[in-house]
């Protein structure tokens, strides 16, 4: 296991983490390494809303892992705070090593850091490896998810 930092993305940061979330067989379909401004405009959404944080893991100032993690408000479950955990990606040189598990509990203390009662996240049916990494963490396959491309 890597010893990895965390902290917000920068600027900077774009190209590696479109690179990274590029680089799988459904990021290579639907993602655009040449940093389309469309990019620029959700990075710079995404660090004004106060309840979005889009995180790099580091391992010797290199970009190795990206997530975002949204603070959900909510009135179910007793007004809960939901911590929501999108966007995760490791650096294929550091796929199986510890570094996912060590990304997935930064994120997790994060949440519990702002409130959230639970922590939830979607994969992509096609991913059977990463469902059995989350079942692995303790997550359960309690709902099905839906979406409705636009």
């Amino acid at each position: 296991m890597t010893s990895i930092a965390f902290r917000q993305a920068q600027p900077a940061d774009l190209p590696a983490i479109i690179a990274l979330l590029a680089n799988d067989v459904l990021g290579q379909q639907r993602e655009d390494p040449s940093s389309p401004p469309k990019y620029v405009d959700a990075f710079e959404a995404i660090l004004a809303d106060p309840n979005q944080l889009l995180v790099v893991a580091t391992a010797d100032d290199e970009v190795i892992g990206t997530l975002q993690l949204t603070f959900i408000p909510g009135l179910a479950r007793l007004g809960a705070w939901r911590g929501q955990i999108e966007a995760v990606r490791i650096a294929e040189t550091h796929r199986s090593s510890g570094d996912g598990q060590q990304m997935f509990e930064w994120a997790i203390a994060q949440c519990r850091a702002r409130g959230c009662n639970l922590v939830q996240l979607t994969t992509d049916k096609a991913r059977p490896d990463a469902h059995r990494f989350y079942e692995r963490l303790g997550f359960t396959g309690s709902h099905i998810g839906y979406k409705l491309m636009l």
